[in-house]
Formats: C-alpha cells, sequence, structure tokens
C-alpha cells in the first residue's frame, strides 16, 4: 500500500500543479459539476433505447467529472477523502453506524407500514412508492448478491465520492465550518447544502417521495466530517439501501427501486 502511495506521489508530482479555486470560484465550480452530473442522467433517461443504462451513467459521472478536476489541477485525492490509510477504522465507523441506525430504521419503516394502511390512496401515491402490501414476512429481493455488488460498486462508491468526497469539500472551500457541534463535528453550511443538493439529484426520477434521501445523507456528511474518509460512507450507504431493499421485499413482495 505505502508503495503504491509513493507511484501516486510520483505520478501526481509528474504534472504542473493549478492552485484549487477558493470562495465563490469554489461554488460555481461544486454547482456546475452538479448540474452536469444531473443533466447526464436526465439526458440518458430522456433516450428510450439507453434509459435502462441511467445508473450507469451517473455511477460513470460521479467518478469522471470530479477525478478529472482533480487530476487536472494535481491534487491529491486524498483530499477529497478518497484513501485507505485508515480503512480498518474507516470499515468499523461504517459498521459501527450501521449496527446504530438500521435496527432504528427498520423500526420506523415497521411502523410507517401500519400508518399506510389508514391514509388516503392520493396521499399515499405522493409519499411513498409501495403498493398495498402482501403478507409480511422476511424476504430477500431475487440475486441478493447481484444487489450487493452494485450497491456498492455502482452505487455508493460513486455517489459517496461525488457528493461527500468532492461536493462537500469543494462547499467548504467557501463556507469552511459551522459554529455548532453534533457529536463532536463542526457542520456548516457545506453539510446541509450537500444533503439537499443529494436529494435534489434523486429527482432525475420526478417523485416526491424520493427527496426522503435527505435525511440518510445527514449521516453521510457526518460520517465524512468525523473520518476525513468517505469509505465509512459508503459502507453505510450500501448497507441502507440494502436493508431498505430486504424490508420492501419482506413487506411488499419486491423491493421498489
Amino acid at each position: 500500500m505505502e508503495q503504491m502511495d509513493r507511484m501516486d506521489d510520483s505520478q501526481r508530482l509528474s504534472r504542473p500543479n493549478q492552485q484549487r479555486p477558493m470562495g465563490n470560484a469554489a461554488l460555481r465550480e461544486a454547482l456546475v459539476l452538479w448540474a452536469l452530473a444531473f443533466g447526464v442522467i436526465l439526458v440518458v433517461r430522456a433516450i428510450g433505447p439507453i434509459a435502462g443504462y441511467a445508473k450507469a451513467a451517473a455511477a460513470v459521472a460521479f467518478l469522471y467529472l470530479p477525478g478529472a478536476v482533480v487530476w487536472r489541477r494535481n491534487e491529491d485525492y486524498r483530499d477529497y477523502g478518497a484513501h485507505l490509510s485508515s480503512w480498518r477504522r474507516d470499515v468499523l465507523w461504517g459498521l459501527g453506524a450501521s449496527a446504530l441506525i438500521l435496527p432504528l430504521f427498520a423500526l420506523v419503516f415497521v411502523v410507517f407500514v401500519g400508518v399506510l394502511e389508514h391514509i388516503p390512496a392520493w396521499l399515499s401515491t405522493v409519499l411513498t412508492p409501495y403498493v398495498p402490501k402482501v403478507e409480511p414476512a422476511l424476504r430477500f429481493p431475487a440475486r441478493f448478491w447481484e444487489h450487493i455488488l452494485d450497491q456498492f460498486l455502482v452505487v455508493a462508491l460513486p455517489e459517496e465520492f461525488f457528493y461527500r468526497g468532492y461536493l462537500q469539500t469543494r462547499l467548504r472551500d467557501v463556507w469552511p465550518g459551522g459554529k455548532r457541534r453534533l457529536f463532536g463535528v463542526r457542520l456548516g453550511p457545506a453539510f446541509w447544502l450537500t444533503a439537499a443538493l443529494f436529494a435534489l439529484g434523486h429527482l432525475a426520477i420526478f417523485q416526491v417521495w424520493r427527496l426522503s434521501v435527505f435525511f440518510p445523507a445527514l449521516v453521510f456528511g457526518w460520517l465524512r466530517e468525523k473520518t476525513d474518509s468517505i469509505l465509512p460512507a459508503v459502507i453505510f450507504h450500501a448497507l441502507s439501501n440494502l436493508t431498505l431493499f430486504v424490508l420492501e421485499a419482506s413487506f411488499f413482495g419486491a423491493y421498489q427501486g
């Protein structure tokens, strides 16, 4: 690992270094890249023959757009949380957050399913994608192992590199920090705006209930600030989605994706 880091440093230093723009320039750069990534997803979804590749297109955009900017400026990707220097600690943070929060999420989901039966149908379609429930029983989605690989490598890793790695870092260059702390982490406007843009980015499929991803995004962002790495957020992000898939399959017969 150390040898690979030295090779990366050697290759990085062989390119001319450019000053990273700060302040309003950082804000413009961040918002332009977010708009470009969002636009790529919208365009691919709008073209019928390739609409099914929207997830792959999103993954490529989330990795390539910030990656190209960081590479061109000869920056260190580790400054954006993309490193494994403390991977053991980071894995424990990701698993620990999952063990603490996901059982509570499952409990809230069960309560929500019960409430769902008693609200008007028109409101139900706004709040959730769920159809009337089947007999509750523990079920896993079909091809669950494929979902595991997909959620870690195609969904969580690209999204966390883009949002918590690149976007949250660049927005911190605009607003360095806040006055309030949450469990030892100072959270400023960059933290909240990143979560909001993450939620808005999910409206590429325009369904209001997709904005609910704002809430897990707060945990993703907190983990990034606490550990200075995107790895814990990648782990928690993927496990959150997989937990939701199992809950959806168990109560509704199939995950709603």
